[in-house]
């Protein structure tokens, strides 16, 4: 046997050993609790990222949304050309997004769109581009995110979410998660707001 045979039937047989020895993790994937734990855990958490929560029922969604909207001084306001009549507020007019150009939406106050699910021990909102969502571009560009979330459509953990995506991922959805505003820190930790998307997120949460 060579001296290379040697050391290569040296490193394989550590590998076997080291890959027999590692040890099996149980992860918790599902967390079983009350809905309304679930739910409070939720809203905690994004109250952790400074977020604005705005509790309602779905026929008071346009009235919660254009009182925020106002309390924030947002004149100009893109939403997805499929966000349902009844949540659009009669001011600021809504600009539909068909196809806007990069610079109409930076140049938009905010956004506002719905959600597909939201998971409760993060504090995150995902969106997958369905109905009431828009593309991905207007949830980046502008700097106010008035966004719609579910009671019904969320889950405990991040487990749950990525099951239930699934089907999603499969056909080729574009999945966008994100906890609170956008924000970054250097190495010094000085936390920036704004850089990769809305510097303000509020979110209206409906029974």
């Amino acid at each position: 046997m060579s001296a290379r045979d040697e050391i290569l039937g040296r490193i394989r047989a550590t590998k076997t050993t080291a890959a027999a020895e590692l040890p099996m993790f149980s992860y918790n994937r599902r967390w079983d609790a009350p809905r309304e734990d679930i739910i409070a855990r939720f809203v905690e958490r994004l109250s952790d990222y400074h977020v604005t929560v705005l509790r309602t029922r779905t026929e008071n969604i346009r009235e919660v949304a254009e009182r925020q909207l106002a309390a924030r001084h947002i004149v100009s306001l893109v939403v997805p050309s499929d966000l349902p009549a009844s949540w659009r507020p009669a001011a600021p007019v809504a600009i539909e997004d068909n196809n806007l150009p990069a610079a109409a939406l930076n140049d938009a106050q905010g956004v506002m769109t719905g959600s597909l699910m939201g998971i409760a021990e993060t504090g995150t909102v995902v969106l997958d581009a369905g109905i009431g969502q828009g593309r991905r571009a207007i949830t980046l560009l502008p700097d106010y995110h008035l966004c719609v979330v579910r009671e019904t459509a969320i889950v405990g953990s991040v487990p749950e979410a990525v099951a239930a995506l699934q089907p999603r991922v499969v056909h080729g959805a574009p999945i966008t998660f994100f906890s609170g505003p956008s924000a970054t820190a250097d190495i010094e930790l000085d936390r920036v707001e704004g850089v990769h998307g809305p510097r303000t997120l509020d979110v209206i949460l409906v029974s």
